[in-house]
């Protein structure tokens, strides 16, 4: 978890204690998570649309490939299969 042990981890509870108080930071935490929770919801449409988009990408030049023939360059002639 981002590189943070268990003492770092007390350290930085302690000091949130400190200085948001006792009363605030059950709700500090709470919007903490839903935010996190967003941005991991975000990031993850993100790559499916990613993969999406890149799936048919790969399909069209797929089909391309198929529909054309390929052409030698020496002979300028279709190059026979």
């Amino acid at each position: 978890m981002f590189g943070i042990g268990i003492p770092e981890l007390l350290i930085i509870l302690i000091i949130a204690f400190v200085v948001v108080g006792p009363e605030k930071l059950p709700k500090l935490a709470r919007s903490l998570g839903k935010g996190f929770y967003e941005l991991k919801r975000a990031t993850e449409g993100v790559r499916e649309e990613f993969e999406k988009e890149s799936g048919f990408l790969e399909e069209s030049v797929e089909e391309n490939a198929e529909e054309k023939p390929v052409k030698d360059k020496k002979s300028d002639g279709e190059v026979p299969e």
